[in-house]
């Protein structure tokens, strides 16, 4: 019994020792020993300004640093998710991670939620060679996804969504062979779908959604034999082609919100183990995708399934028979029709058709058309009888349609006849009065000059609603739905069938000029543009009321967003300065769109921080269109041609008209001065207090000292070195709009290639600057903005004391010398004549308007 005692009390010592030995051994092989790659980690630590309760500088970072892992007493790890920055570096956040490139056994790095404000650096195609895992979600990272990515041979995870990636999808992804994992979700890049993805024969998840990509969905993404996963939605996309029904493993397919047209696939019925597919929110058509619907109910997984049709316009008799094996089945927002005999099932969602025994469907006129339109015929909620009258009335309609459109074609072709007569008389008089002597007045325009016929017989300008629906809309226009009294009508919140948010303007003709709604519609009968908020449509049957409906707007406009924008946590704070960047881009496009693009030249003539709307990725549409003109007197503009309005009166700064493009410069100068300053509603008002604001705050923007721009940047940015260098260059350029002479402001185009490339507005100055100044004939347009600033011929202006302004103080000039009175300092640069070059059009402009 003793001796059982003692082997047994042998045998666990034994297990004890061995136990024990392992632990030693695996502390042994955790310990970093290599100080190379140790002082890689410190440097990557001081970089990102991690805190030492997190990164302990004493001790082994192997055994106790949070989220770094070893093998072999190489550094394999690192995850920095969930860390925290010490308070100065929370100041100073950038992608600064350079000193990952001398881990060279690094296989995964994570660091989802951690701020990194930057592009993500070429060399992590070239350095990290043995990388698996690449995890950069919602880390702030900006530009482009750079091709070098595309020689990580080794990488399987790759997640950058939820970031501000821009530009196209390189197509040396398909290069990536052993990755299983893609998601660049929630970013803004653009262009199509490159093809090399057709070669991840790996993949199991592919999520490209909620970005601006387009084009057609590639025919090679069906030979992606192990994907389970593909999110193509909230795009625009155009088509499906039915290669996709190759995916024998798919299990989740979404291409909702997108612009996919024709028919659906009937291939995708080969998708076995689908159990979600969701189309809605496109435009397809097509009858009833039965032998889809059919398969899919039949599938092994469809108790578990998803199949939403919603908002398309597919059409013909609804099938319900599969429906029970599905979880929940979405037909809503078409024209399906027939008798549903149970249309209560809780798995089913069949509003908004033209199905009987159903309730809320679309009106009976509604469903006619439709089913018109395409020669097809409508059972008329099963009432034969009124169908058989509709169809009666159809073709009696047409009949009458064609006798109206003879009787219109034989007089139109009369008063083409009479038209070009009057005009050759016309021509023949005016070539008459060119030769008389005597001095002849200008015609008077007086206000019974005639208006354009019906607006609503333009084109392009959207869907015509009933006034009932914008009663519906905006729930009977309701206070809590007001947004705001505009100066050309009253805006409110409304949301259309479907769930579809939009804001509607109600024109009551008996405070606002009838010719402010029609101007606009014209305008946006001729007019196109990605910049432009996008008008959806428009009532004009109320004899008093007329209403335009556009496209809601997420985010507001930049008066509202500039210190409101609500965080994904929640909390309201400033928009940061790449965001505010990107919003002059945007806001400069479409102006440069108006001024350059468009013949005759068109003036907004009402640009400030309410009139550039935001979406919900911070892209700009220009709002506030109902006061737009052509540039100048001498050629009038499209509006004014149609509507032959009395010529402009307003005036702008310095008594010039405010029908030019250099007044939209003049008014975008204040604009970037609010982003710089975050002054909020400079753009607004152009009284005493906004002019004393301004001959306060202009002399703090120097092109010779970069340090002086601080005492007037917005308290709330976070800004680095490079960061304020943009910001400096963006205040060079507002000053350079704001210049009392409206021939020496930039023309759009300029400014926005300023903008587009602001280090290049303060890039080094060269060694002949000086001889640039004084040469007139090569002067350097900053010379000549600058120089004519205020009529002075320095930029020496007086920087005021301490005022009102917030406590700006005179800055030294221990850094000047004595050459012309000129000062210079430690950062010296220059305007780059190649971004401004010498206005000379917008010199042109301005001596046809004194003429």
């Amino acid at each position: 019994m003793e001796e059982e005692s003692q082997r047994a009390l042998l045998i666990k010592l034994a297990i004890f020792t061995f136990v024990l030995f392992q632990c030693v051994v695996a502390q042994q092989q955790e310990h970093l020993n290599s100080s190379f790659e140790r002082s890689a980690l410190l440097a990557l630590r001081s970089s990102l300004w991690l805190r030492a309760k997190d990164w302990p500088i004493k001790l082994d970072p192997c055994r106790n640093w949070t989220g770094v892992r070893c093998n072999n007493s190489r550094v394999t790890e690192i995850n920095v998710s969930g860390l925290r920055r010490s308070r100065f570096g929370i100041q100073n956040q950038q992608f600064a991670v350079d000193s990952l490139a001398n881990l060279t056994s690094l296989v995964s790095f994570n660091a989802s939620g951690f701020s990194l404000p930057g592009p993500i650096p070429d060399w992590f195609g070239q350095r990290l060679n043995a990388l698996q895992v690449l995890d950069l979600r919602s880390s702030s990272v900006t530009g482009s996804i750079p091709p070098s990515l595309g020689g990580l041979s080794t990488l399987r995870y790759l997640n950058l969504s939820g970031n501000n990636l821009t530009g196209s999808i390189s197509s040396s992804l398909g290069n990536l062979s052993e990755l299983l994992i893609l998601d660049l979700s929630r970013n803004s890049l653009t262009g199509s779908l490159p093809s090399g993805f057709e070669s991840l024969a790996k993949l199991t998840r592919l999520d490209l959604s909620s970005n601006y990509l387009s084009g057609s969905i590639p025919d090679g993404l069906g030979n992606l034999s192990s994907l389970e996963y593909l999110s193509l939605s909230d795009n625009s996309f155009t088509s499906i082609p039915g290669e996709l029904g190759s995916l024998s493993r798919l299990v989740e397919l979404d291409l909702s919100k997108n612009a996919l047209s024709g028919s659906l696939p009937v291939e995708l019925k080969s998708l076995r183990s689908l159990r979600r597919m969701d189309v809605g929110v496109n435009v397809l058509e097509g009858p009833f995708p039965d032998s889809i619907f059919m398969s899919l109910g039949l599938n092994k997984n469809a108790t578990f399934a998803v199949f939403n049709l919603s908002n398309n316009r597919f059409y013909g008799v609804l099938n319900l028979s599969y429906a029970g094996k599905f979880r929940s089945v979405d037909f809503s927002g078409n024209y399906f029709q027939g008798k549903v005999v149970d249309a209560g099932q809780s798995n089913a969602t069949l509003d908004r058709n033209c199905l009987q025994l159903v309730q809320n469907q679309r009106s009976a006129d509604d469903c006619r058309q439709f089913y018109t339109d395409r020669g097809l015929l409508f059972d008329n909620f099963g009432d034969p009888e009124q169908n058989q009258v509709a169809e009666h009335n159809s073709k009696t309609k047409k009949r009458w349609i064609y006798i109206v459109g003879g009787l219109v074609g034989g007089i139109g072709f009369i008063a083409l006849l009479v038209l070009v007569m009057v005009l050759l008389l016309r021509m023949c008089d005016k070539g008459t009065a060119t030769q008389r002597t005597a001095n002849v007045g200008s015609v008077p325009e007086g206000d019974n000059a005639s208006l354009p016929k019906d607006p609503a017989n333009l084109t392009g300008i959207g869907e015509i609603f009933t006034y009932e629906q914008m009663l519906h809309f905006t729930g009977d226009f309701s206070e809590a739905n007001l947004i705001k009294h505009g100066h050309s009508g009253d805006l409110f919140r409304g949301l259309m069938e479907g769930g579809i948010p939009v804001v509607i303007k109600r024109v009551d003709l008996h405070s606002f000029k009838k010719e402010s709604y029609m101007m606009e519609l014209e305008f946006f009968s001729k007019v196109s543009h990605t910049r432009l908020v996008p008008l959806l449509g428009h009532c004009l049957e109320h004899e008093s009321e007329k209403l335009l409906v556009y496209k809601s707007m997420p985010n507001g406009d930049l008066a509202n967003s500039l210190h409101s924008f609500i965080s994904e946590d929640g909390s309201s704070q400033s928009l940061d300065w790449i965001t505010r960047l990107k919003i002059a881009i945007g806001a400069a496009e479409g102006l440069s769109y108006l001024h350059h693009e468009c013949n005759p030249p068109l003036v907004h003539r009402d640009i400030q921080a309410s009139s550039i709307l935001l979406d919900d990725k911070f892209e700009v549409r220009l709002g506030s269109l109902s006061e737009v003109h052509s540039h100048g007197d001498s050629h009038q503009n499209v509006l004014t041609r149609f509507l032959r309005k009395p010529q402009i009166s307003e005036q702008g700064p310095s008594g010039s008209s405010s029908a030019t493009c250099a007044y939209d410069a003049y008014c975008f100068g204040k604009v970037l001065l609010e982003l710089v300053t975050g002054k909020v509603g400079i753009s607004k008002f152009d009284d005493a207090t906004t002019r004393e604001w301004l001959e306060l705050t202009l002399p703090y923007i120097s092109i010779h000292d970069k340090e002086l721009v601080t005492k007037i940047v917005d308290p709330s940015l976070i800004i680095d070195e490079d960061l304020l260098e943009e910001v400096w260059a963006v205040a060079i350029v507002a000053r350079s709009c704001l210049n009392s002479k409206p021939s020496r402001r930039p023309a759009m185009k300029h400014i926005l290639k300023a903008l587009e490339n602001p280090l290049k507005v303060v890039r080094e100055e060269s060694s002949s600057s000086a001889k640039l100044r004084t040469t007139s004939s090569n002067r350097s347009w900053s010379a000549a903005i600058f120089g004519s600033w205020r009529h002075s011929s320095s930029e020496s202006a007086t920087i005021p004391s301490q005022t009102s302004t917030g406590g700006l103080k005179q800055p030294g000039r221990e850094n000047s010398h004595g050459s012309g009175g000129q000062e210079y300092s430690s950062s010296n640069k220059r305007l780059s004549s190649e971004i401004f070059p010498e206005p000379i059009e917008m010199q042109d402009l301005e001596r046809q308007d004194e003429h």
